[in-house]
């Protein structure tokens, strides 16, 4: 499920930002803008909803050993 807030990835291979991934800003009419930040810039974009995929957060983090 994709929310504000959420972490997500450019799947659309045509799109200029294929493969980049930003934060869910606000979803509305099946759009979503897209936050991306990079170093010294800022970009919101907007893509259809099937122009992206959620991120699993957790992933690629080692647990602590105790």
């Amino acid at each position: 499920m994709i929310l504000p807030g959420s972490a997500v990835r450019v799947i659309n291979a045509s799109d200029t930002y294929f493969g980049f991934q930003g934060q869910v800003q606000r979803i509305s009419d099946g759009k979503v803008a897209i936050l991306f930040e990079g170093g010294n810039w800022d970009k919101l974009v907007t893509f259809r909803l099937s122009e992206i995929e959620p991120v699993d957060a957790t992933a690629g983090r080692k647990a602590k050993k105790k």
